[in-house]
């Protein structure tokens, strides 16, 4: 099982639970796709409070890559240095992305086999069936091809054709699965034809929804993007939008409702937790942890003549004076063994 597989699995267990209460592909499509956004609202929120946290401290970042800019070496260690003293995680903002990608690419698994997926055939029996019509299973059409050539047969020439494949309850549950929605057939591939041109809605509803979701999203992140990080969201939708004309009207379906359903989210997003609110919060926190760091304490250390004095040093002065005891107290813990010779030279013979 390749890694469409292990992603289709779980997900054709769910959309096969849905069918089967409403045996309609499309609406099931539908269906999966609400509980698919309602499960990630809360990474959703939790991606939208992360992007706010990373917009206040942008512009610290971007000082240090330019003022390291000849220098990736001391560039990295100051951006960790940055992330520790502040306490932020510039990638924690991944997660949300990364969930989102596995679950389209379980869809596509699914609506590429939905023999498999959502009817339950095992494999062994659709490859069977497959090799009757000369077809490989490693061709991602093949199982949607193999279910409209069955569902236009009479169930006595399918059984008698495939009989060897397939059981006569098997044939009659490909030929009953319902994937024609609102005129259009589902497990169809679009194309540029004007006899089919029905088949082109759903992609070109997936453009459209795709290109108001993208517009939205980053007008409310609030963050300060570069050209070429304003130039990503669109071409990872870009990609997703050329699936579309690649695979089954059903992946179709399920990004046209995901975008529609991803703007709504958004909105309701937007009210429970504004970004320009949280930029002010996070902002304020940031203010106040500087002035922590330039606050000045008193500390009792010892000078070059051995004396002890008093002077007040801030936070970044205090870690420093810090490293330098360890380091000296280290120096002395250890300096026999640097001393020591590792091997102990032989004396020579007499």
């Amino acid at each position: 099982m390749g890694f469409l597989g292990i992603l289709g699995t779980p997900l054709g267990y769910v959309m096969k639970w849905i069918y089967d209460m409403i045996p309609n592909y499309g609406w099931a499509i539908i269906i999966f796709t609400i509980v698919v956004r309602l499960a990630s609202f809360p990474l959703q929120l939790y991606q939208q409070k992360t992007t706010a946290r990373m917009s206040v401290y942008q512009p610290m970042m971007m000082e240090i890559q330019k003022k390291y800019a000849n220098n990736r070496v001391k560039q990295n260690e100051e951006m960790v240095k940055l992330q520790q003293e502040y306490g932020f995680n510039p990638t924690a903002g991944c997660l949300p992305m990364m969930l989102n990608f596995f679950v389209i690419f379980g869809v596509i698994e699914v609506v590429y086999r939905p023999v498999q997926h959502v009817l339950m055939i095992s494999t062994t029996a659709i490859e069977n069936a497959l090799a009757i019509l000369g077809m490989s299973s490693a061709n991602y059409t093949a199982q949607s091809n193999l279910m409209l050539t069955i569902k236009g047969m009479t169930e006595a020439d399918a059984l008698a054709k495939f009989g060897s494949a397939f059981t006569a309850e098997q044939i009659a549950q490909i030929q009953n699965f319902q994937m024609d929605f609102l005129g259009i057939d589902l497990c169809a591939m679009p194309t540029l034809s004007l006899a089919n041109w029905n088949l082109l809605i759903f992609p070109i509803l997936s453009v459209v929804t795709m290109c108001m979701v993208n517009v939205i999203t980053m007008k409310m992140s609030g963050q300060q993007l570069n050209a070429s990080m304003k130039m990503m969201p669109w071409l990872m939708s870009l990609m997703f939008v050329w699936f579309c004309f690649k695979v089954p009207v059903a992946f179709s379906l399920y990004y046209t409702i995901s975008n529609i359903l991803m703007f709504f989210t958004s909105l309701l997003a937007k009210k429970v937790f504004d970004p320009e609110k949280e930029k002010q919060k996070y902002a304020e926190q940031l203010k106040a942890k500087r002035l922590e760091k330039k606050k000045k304490t008193q500390v009792l250390v010892t000078d070059e003549k051995g004396n002890q004095v008093v002077k007040e040093l801030n936070q970044a002065e205090l870690n420093k004076l810090r490293l330098e005891k360890a380091r000296a107290l280290d120096a002395e813990k250890y300096k026999d063994e640097r001393t020591t010779p590792l091997v102990k030279e032989e004396e020579p013979h007499a």
